[in-house]
């Protein structure tokens, strides 16, 4: 897939990024590089810690961590373990991480609308004009026992105030939530273009915790939108092929 848009693979070097602006650090649930003093030392504030490939993709790979009354439970796609001991767990995920890096970022109890979890995918795409827009808002509604709301994870596609309603939010504080999410994403747009060059689109999985409170999980260089076409509305997709098509992105 080639088309005139700068990718960045490591998530790590994203969060770097983010980090140094003072008003879109607020926005960073803590994340650390995988170790075993960084792992501890997470466990210990933190009653669920998510452990990253700082190079993957679609959710795979992502494990979640939780602290128990004794020992840790350990969740991978549907498939849970326990491990007794802090050395236990420790030894399963770094014969993970041996193969390639891993993050450690603190949990977030994700929003649930109808009692169903969900993360907010914020679209941002830049005109030839040269300047960023956030062309689409969509939610993404994790299968109940799945770590990851993906697509890819049997998770589905909703639209973004329907489900914030579904989430119990009124109509002017979805509207609030809505023009705060587009700006995130248009300042993380200028925060990237400070750091390289010939970005085009990003797209940002934002987590809301049970207070509103958003959260970016993570930045896509390579965000996919082609599951928007099922959706019965198809105006998201139409206007994001529009400004796709500015940078020779054909899907």
């Amino acid at each position: 897939m080639s088309y005139s848009s700068t990718t960045v693979k490591s998530k790590w070097t994203k969060t770097k990024w983010l980090l140094k602006s003072a008003k879109i650090r607020t926005y960073m649930p803590e994340t650390l590089r995988y170790s075993r003093g960084n792992l501890r030392s997470m466990l210990s504030r933190y009653s669920t810690v998510y452990f990253k490939p700082t190079g993957g993709t679609g959710g795979f790979n992502i494990v979640r961590i939780t602290r128990l009354a004794s020992g840790y439970r350990l969740q991978h796609s549907s498939e849970t373990k326990r491990y007794k001991t802090f050395d236990a767990l420790y030894e399963y995920l770094n014969k993970q991480a041996r193969t390639r890096p891993y993050l450690l970022q603190k949990g977030i109890k994700l929003a649930a609308t109808k009692g169903q979890p969900f993360d907010i995918r914020v679209m941002v795409q830049k005109s030839n004009k040269g300047s960023w827009k956030s062309t689409a808002l969509f939610t993404k509604i994790g299968r109940p026992g799945k770590v990851a709301t993906n697509y890819h994870q049997g998770g589905r596609l909703g639209y973004f105030r329907q489900t914030l309603s579904g989430a119990g939010f009124g109509t002017t504080a979805v509207r609030r939530k809505e023009q705060e999410l587009k700006k995130l994403g248009e300042s993380v747009g200028r925060i990237f273009d400070e750091h390289g060059n010939g970005f085009r689109e990003l797209g940002l999985d934002v987590a809301l915790d049970g207070k509103g409170n958003a959260w970016i999980l993570e930045v896509n260089t390579r965000p996919q939108f082609y599951p928007l076409k099922h959706m019965t509305d198809k105006s998201m997709h139409r206007r994001i092929m529009e400004y796709a098509r500015q940078y020779g992105r054909k899907r």
